[in-house]
């Protein structure tokens, strides 16, 4: 994210997405807070609340200033982007709020002791003089063209740099991705994603399910994205569960049903065997 203060805002680059402050007219938002719990002030660097104490220091926190937010080139080396992460951005600044407990953590990790009045200051920050100006959430972007532009006081815009990097990158990174498997699948391919076991811990997890989904996936096998973000839910079998069966004379039901006309076949286990048969004949061809 680049600080440029004198940067102009136009309308037709951007969707305004101004949140009013938590004041009387305004507490509570209606806005939730960020879907991960982790997404806290605190998620940013401590060099961000460093700055921001020498802006106080300065007599500079209040003074008007505009970051924004790009890339440098595109993922993949592909030739195009896909911006997401958003939602979690706008949820994080119209919940910001520095508890007490936050304050004197952070009164610990300052390497410098700093006046009384700087935590007093951290204590009223609620994001409420800060816009955002974004481009919608899962728009085709480029690099170096602003996806956000963030205004505000210096030091609250300061600190907001490190967790709305964190959160836009990652997610534009899955939903990227996704979207360049549905362009080579094709619209009439179903995609499923089913990467829960294979994720960086349960938040990367949560994170690609709902950026496939955005990207263009049609279902996770994710039970907990699917009720926390309504995506529909598909599911397979293991190979444990095959294993399980030792002959296919344990198989007690052999009928299926066919999802699209709604018929059963009564003798699946039949029929699959029929089909080895058939494909053992060419693979045996090819193997001489």
């Amino acid at each position: 994210m680049k600080n440029n203060d004198n940067t102009k805002k136009t309308e037709e680059e951007v969707t305004t997405m101004k949140e009013n402050g938590s004041d009387e007219n305004s507490s509570g938002r209606g806005i939730p807070g960020p879907t991960n719990p982790m997404v806290t002030p605190l998620l940013t660097d401590l060099y961000q609340f460093t700055m921001a104490y020498t802006y106080w220091k300065a007599g500079k926190h209040e003074e008007r200033a505009v970051f924004d937010l790009y890339f440098r080139k595109n993922p993949f080396g592909g030739e195009y982007t896909i911006f997401a992460g958003l939602e979690e951005c706008i949820r994080l600044i119209s919940n910001y709020k520095l508890s007490e407990e936050d304050i004197d953590f952070i009164r610990s990790c300052l390497h410098v002791p700093c006046e009384d009045g700087f935590f007093e200051y951290l204590r009223g920050i609620d994001c409420s003089d800060v816009e955002v100006y974004a481009i919608p959430e899962g728009s085709v972007v480029f690099p170096k063209v602003p996806l956000m532009r963030v205004e505000g006081p210096i030091a609250v815009v300061q600190l907001l740099e490190t967790p709305f990097v964190n959160l836009i990158n990652y997610a534009s990174l899955v939903t990227t991705n996704a979207a360049r498997h549905r362009f080579v699948a094709g619209k009439s391919k179903t995609l499923l994603e089913f990467g829960l076991r294979r994720a960086q811990g349960p938040d990367g997890g949560m994170g690609a399910s709902k950026y496939c989904y955005i990207g263009g996936f049609d279902a996770t096998s994710n039970v907990a994205a699917g009720r926390l973000f309504g995506i529909p839910l598909r599911g397979t079998h293991s190979h444990a569960f095959v294993s399980s069966f030792m002959t296919l004379d344990e198989i007690k039901d052999k009928s299926l049903r066919k999802k699209v006309s709604k018929s059963t076949c009564k003798d699946f286990v039949s029929l699959v065997q029929a089909w080895l048969s058939k494909l053992q004949v060419p693979c045996k061809s090819l193997q001489t």
